[in-house]
């Protein structure tokens, strides 16, 4: 079975600004969290994958056919749900009169479907869209994404500002919305600590470029956190680090190739598990003296 979504090469110039050779591939059944700093490229691909901006070379593929085939453009966006971090509704209408508008252009709408996850979410129909929480609004745009049968759901930046009780509760309907093992989740997020509760998969770009797409266990194997003496630094110890913040107590770093590491430092140092935070701080900060 071809996989849900498939990014090959993909480039796109701006004037300050380029993407460069973005791929990953993401399997049915699986949650890939995608994360990087501000303005890595996340919501720039997130563009290029649903076609509202021109890729310059590349490929992308959705349900296996190419996302910029005009034949299939509808087909695939009735298979997609997507949810953005910041309300894209008319703030004037309620929430059944905003359903009413946005209904009639999916195929494959269900009444059943969108009325269970309204209620579900405790949202009520009458209440204008400037007048709901941002919590609200996000529950909206999920229950819009989720009542006609969409297989794959892109959120860009969706839990940003929520409260931790809410923010809970959409991690969980995630984790349940991919148990079929038929659909899947493509999430973009600042909050990695969210990553480490559900993601199967990370897939990290900075400035522009993929620094790795990989199953989220095995990142955690390959990297770790070390805490050690400033004496024992040098060039070639330095060589294993991604990044190294030093202070007048010791050092703290970020390496890759762990058990190479283990071997080399022995036990002079402390190895720890790292969090995504963790990875993505050394990635973009590279060496800070404290």
């Amino acid at each position: 079975m071809a996989p849900i979504l498939e990014v090959k090469n993909l480039r796109k110039n701006f004037k300050d600004f380029s993407l460069k050779d973005i791929s990953f591939t993401l399997d049915r059944g699986y949650i890939m969290g995608f994360i990087g700093p501000n303005g890595a490229g996340k919501t720039t691909t997130i563009k290029l994958i649903m076609n509202l901006l021109k890729k310059d070379s590349g490929e992308v593929k959705i349900f296996g056919y190419n996302n910029d085939d005009a034949d299939k453009e509808i087909e695939i966006k009735n298979k997609i749900g997507f949810v953005f971090g910041e309300s894209i509704f008319y703030e004037e209408l309620t929430v059944e009169e905003m359903k009413g508008i946005i209904a009639p252009f999916y195929k494959n709408w269900d009444e059943r479907v969108f009325n269970d996850l309204i209620r579900d979410f405790s949202l009520p129909k009458r209440k204008k869209i400037k007048e709901l929480s941002k919590g609200m609004k996000i529950k909206f745009s999920l229950a819009v994404a989720l009542s006609h049968n969409a297989e794959l759901l892109i959120m860009d930046e969706p839990i940003s500002g929520l409260d931790p009780i809410v923010r809970s509760e959409l991690l969980d309907f995630l984790s349940e919305f991919i148990q079929d093992e038929n659909k899947s989740v493509f999430i973009s997020t600042h909050i990695t600590s969210d990553l480490d509760k559900i993601a199967d998969y990370i897939t990290f770009i900075n400035d522009g470029s993929i620094v790795f797409s990989s199953p989220k266990d095995d990142i955690f194997e390959y990297y770790s956190i070390v805490k050690g003496p400033k004496d024992i630094l040098d060039e070639d110890i330095k060589k294993y680090f991604v990044g190294i913040r030093e202070n007048k107590f010791g050092f703290e770093g970020l390496v890759k190739e762990r058990e190479t590491a283990k071997i080399l430092l022995q036990d002079k140092v402390i190895f720890e598990r790292p969090c995504l935070e963790d990875i993505m701080f050394y990635f973009t900060r590279g060496k800070i003296n404290v």
